[in-house]
Order: structure tokens, then C-alpha cells, then sequence
């Protein structure tokens, strides 16, 4: 199953959903199809004209593959402008996962600010691609490639504060229009940046993580490739906090992300 055949399986029927293990993660699914399953069942809950701005996951617990999971979204309120909703992800009678979004329309306001620059990196056909490797690399990196432009790679034992390079879908034949689930998929492809400065494979895992989208969306598709960088902010004591944005080709901002992560090792 595709990443476009799993996210129409939440728009039909998001209490039933099984997600297969070419989308897993170790033991659970990969967390960024997690968060874009919830995020499809949420935005079937807000009226149209009001695009997501924020959403805050927590993942209480692995979500299993070829396991039913239940998305349940509820609509928390409904203001002139902004919709706060809430998911619960259920599976087995226990909760696997928490997602809260907020989306709104557009204000008029007086405040304007352009992002701040994108970095500079090799174009993507002069970088290092992590290939998948069946038994080695996480199941769901068959579908998600990533290129190396700034930082080690995982487990080089790096001392280097920053990480990213280029990311997009793997394969993709037709060319689909980049949602804000496609998004979340391609931010939470990448490992944690803490990863690299581990010696040697070690298990890690995201306790929060929150992601801010960019409206309207920069027009991208799925044979497109987009920038991406991680900076640990702190890390210490087994738990590490990182910031990172994902840019369109030409340095457009398109959505800003927060990570707080368990670190074994």
C-alpha cells in the first residue's frame, strides 16, 4: 500500500484502519504516517477554508502494523476563525497516540515578516542517498529518500550540532500534489539529529513533536525535492531537543518542527 492508498483508507474509514509493515519502524509504524493518518481524520472535522497551522503528537505507545488502529477525531471548537480539534489514536483498547491541531482561515494584520534563509547545500544528485536496505535500514525507508548535505550520518559517531540534506517520496511514478500529510511524512523521515552522535545502532524514540505548517502551501509535488535541517538545541541525561524546517527546492519555507526524543546510548 502506497502513501496515497493509506491516507484515502483514512478519509473512508479512519476507525478501522491497519497500516502494513513496509510502513514500519522497528516494532511500531513509522511516526510521521501516525501523525498524517490522524491528521486526516482530524481535518474531516473542520469546515473547508481553514487549513492547518499547528499540530502537537505525542506518542504514548508504538502503533503496531497489520494491527485494526482506530483514528478518533473530535471538533473541540469551533471559533469565527480557528478550529481546535483532537485525536486519539486507539489500538488493542489502549492509546497509542495523542494529536491536537489548530486550523485557520486567514486574518488581516499589520504584522509581516519574511523566514529566515534556507542553507546552502550540494544539489541533491552530488549527495550521499541513505539506500533502504531490507533487514538494516527502517522498513518505511523504501518509500522516503534521503540525501546527506549537512552533518554525519546515523551512528558516525558526529559531534556536529547540525543535520539534513534532501528528502522526497521514493518512486513516486505520477506526480501528486504535496499535502500537509505528504509533509509530515517527509519531516519525520529523517532520524533524529541526535542519531549521528551515537557510536553505534542504539534504540531511540520521539516522545512529542510538534509541526507548524507554512499557509498556503508552497505548490510542490511528489517528484520534487525538499530541503531539510535539524539542529540539536540540547541533549543530555537520555532525552534530546532538537528544532528543524523543511524548505521547497528554491528555499521557500513550507513548515517548522520541534522534537523532543529518548536517546539509548
Amino acid at each position: 500500500m502506497n502513501f496515497s492508498e493509506m491516507i484515502q483508507a483514512a478519509r473512508s474509514n479512519p476507525t478501522e484502519l491497519v497500516v502494513p509493515s513496509t510502513w514500519g519502524q522497528g516494532r511500531a509504524v513509522f511516526g510521521g504516517v501516525v501523525a498524517a493518518l490522524a491528521f486526516e481524520a482530524m481535518r474531516a472535522k473542520v469546515e473547508p477554508g481553514r487549513p492547518v497551522r499547528s499540530l502537537a503528537t505525542t506518542f504514548v505507545g508504538p502503533l503496531e502494523p497489520e494491527v485494526p488502529a482506530s483514528f478518533e477525531a473530535e471538533l473541540l471548537r469551533e471559533g469565527k476563525a480557528v478550529s481546535q480539534v483532537f485525536c486519539r489514536v486507539v489500538q488493542k483498547g489502549q492509546t497509542v497516540a495523542l494529536v491536537q491541531g489548530s486550523f485557520g482561515g486567514s486574518r488581516q494584520s499589520v504584522v509581516q515578516m519574511q523566514a529566515e534563509p534556507a542553507p546552502e547545500m550540494k544539489a541533491p544528485e552530488d549527495c550521499f542517498e541513505l539506500p533502504f536496505i531490507q533487514g538494516v535500514t527502517p522498513e518505511f525507508t523504501r518509500h522516503l529518500a534521503m540525501r546527506w548535505s549537512i552533518g554525519g550520518l546515523p551512528f558516525s559517531n558526529s559531534r556536529e550540532r547540525d543535520m539534513g540534506g534532501w528528502v522526497r517520496f521514493r518512486g513516486a511514478v505520477e506526480r501528486e500534489p504535496l499535502t500537509e500529510a505528504h509533509l509530515l511524512a517527509l519531516v519525520d523521515a529523517w532520524p533524529p539529529a541526535t542519531v549521528p552522535h551515537l557510536p553505534s545502532p542504539a534504540p531511540g524514540s520521539t516522545l512529542t513533536w510538534t509541526i507548524e505548517f507554512v499557509q498556503p502551501l508552497a505548490p510542490l509535488d511528489t517528484h520534487d525535492w525538499c530541503k531539510y535541517r535539524a539542529r540539536i538545541e540540547h541533549a543530555r541525561d537520555g532525552y534530546g531537543h532538537a528544532a528543524a524546517a523543511l524548505w521547497t527546492p528554491t528555499g521557500e519555507l513550507v513548515a517548522l518542527s520541534r522534537q523532543t526524543v529518548v536517546v539509548f546510548g
